[in-house]
């Protein structure tokens, strides 16, 4: 029988019951991260230009490791779509397990991080400042395939309010601590982007304590037997890996090639550096919660074809999409009317900065362009996400690197380095890039394909299933 909160099976409130702590969680990364760029750019025109190079790079070398770790999220919403509670705690100790995998081989990326950001030809001021930003970050980066990990066992069921909980409260802990150390402030020592950095890394502890402690709690232990699964499952750790291998190289590529865009762009002069690192910046305010709605997609269509219900899980993908199109929309809408409000927050004028002036000037043209791929955007994560949550992961990252490093890298080399282009058509031809991108997983997701996936390998019948935020239990 149908209750009142899930009349409408994919609809609206189902789609954001599920995604607006999504939202506030990953909005509140985006604060974080917009308070902490400008406590930079207050503190040191220098360190808002090293921040986001060496920032990026070190979620480049980091991100396939989260993806990986976190594709047990779609484990976990299958199998509590599919009625087995012992399923989602056992795919959660996978990931965390795989997240403690990863945490040597992040440390050993360290030098490879450092020899690119050498060579990316940035003025000797700004590089020494990326290269402690970028080797504290990577020295903590455990902390975001295991937060990754760890997360996917309350958002896979529905419950993302937890979630919401632990990461608004990690990233508060975050925001308190870059101003104690960037500007010396309550007996902390003045350690500008280093202190960012360290922020960062003691702040990522925050959720993961807090989910941790609830995850091995007794009521979670005698609903999903979450202390007695939390060893190595070779079999099930090979299927998360089959799966979500695809979705890690996928999030590395295309971070990558984001990542290469952007130490490239290092060529053009400080001003165009600045803008056009501050205009990303900004853009964090939209990006995060569309990840927060890509990732209730991929959770809702997870859930609903764990259920065999792939009607209604295509229903839920587009209901998301629509949801991030309007968020978007509103957002894109301050680009263009407030774009000296943001570049506000940003100047700091005086010796080394950049004027208020200078910085609109420029900048003004990058947000409307930014308005324009960020709706196109918009379609790449949340049906990208959704076809995630499917098990569709080969697609995914196929078409991602083809768009990323078949189409986005080599056509900004030959804007850069051989037409000698400028900010401009560098930024142009992201957005293009953007709508072939967009156009190729809307026709993905519209096709269908993915609905024949078997993620879990059935090989017995379906039990009764829940979705949404109800709670699995253990059958008696």
């Amino acid at each position: 029988m149908t209750t009142p909160a899930n009349a409408n099976p994919g609809g609206y409130r189902e789609v954001l019951r599920m995604a607006y702590p999504l939202i506030i969680s990953t909005g509140s990364f985006s604060v974080m991260q917009f308070v902490d760029r400008v406590f930079l750019a207050r503190h040191s025109a220098v360190s808002i230009q090293a921040a986001l190079p060496a920032g990026l790079l070190s979620f480049t070398l980091i991100c396939a490791f989260m993806a990986l770790a976190g594709y047990a999220n779609t484990f976990v919403a299958q199998y509590h779509g599919s009625g087995d509670p012992r399923g989602c705690s056992r795919s959660t100790a996978q990931g965390v397990w795989l997240s403690l995998m990863s945490w040597p081989i992040i440390l050993l990326l360290i030098p490879v991080g450092r020899w690119l950001l050498q060579g990316a030809g940035h003025a000797p001021d700004v590089l020494a400042q990326e290269l402690d930003y970028y080797t504290i970050l990577m020295v903590g980066g455990v902390t975001i395939p295991m937060g990754a990990a760890i997360s996917s066992f309350f958002t896979g069921r529905g419950d993302t309010l937890t979630n919401m909980f632990a990461q608004v409260a990690g990233n508060v802990v975050n925001i308190v601590l870059d101003y104690a150390l960037i500007f010396g402030r309550w007996g902390m020592p003045e350690m500008g982007i280093r202190g960012a950095a360290l922020g960062t890394v003691v702040a990522g502890f925050v959720p993961l304590v807090i989910l941790f402690a609830l995850y091995f709690s007794r009521r979670m232990d005698l609903s999903f037997q979450t202390r007695s699964t939390f060893r190595v499952d070779r079999k099930l750790m090979a299927r998360l890996i089959r799966f979500g291998l695809p979705s890690g190289l996928h999030l590395f590529l295309d971070v990558s090639s984001f990542s290469a865009f952007v130490l490239m762009t290092g060529h053009m002069g400080a001003l165009p550096l600045a803008v056009s690192n501050i205009a990303l910046s900004i853009n964090t305010l939209a990006f995060m919660p569309l990840v927060g709605i890509s990732i209730a997609a991929a959770t809702l269509v997870g859930q609903y074809q764990g259920r065999q219900d792939p009607a209604t899980a295509e229903k839920a993908g587009w209901t998301a999409l629509k949801v991030g199109l309007i968020y978007m929309t509103g957002m894109a809408t301050t680009y263009l009317l407030m774009p000296r409000l943001y570049f506000f927050l940003f100047s700091t004028g005086g010796e080394g900065g950049f004027s208020l002036d200078e910085l609109v000037g420029l900048g003004r043209y990058l947000l409307i362009m930014m308005a324009t791929w960020g709706l196109l955007d918009t379609v790449n994560l949340v049906l990208s996400g959704a076809l995630k949550g499917a098990g569709d992961t080969r697609f995914v990252m196929w078409y991602s690197t083809a768009g990323a490093w078949g189409l986005l890298v080599p056509g900004q080399w030959v804007v850069i380095y051989v037409l000698k282009g400028d900010i401009l058509m560098a930024w142009g031809w992201l957005t293009f890039v953007i709508m072939i991108l967009s156009a190729g997983f809307w026709w993905r997701f519209r096709k269908g394909r993915w609905k024949s996936i078997d993620l879990l390998e059935r090989q017995e019948p379906l039990l009764p299933a829940r979705t949404g935020t109800e709670a699995c239990v253990m059958p008696e």
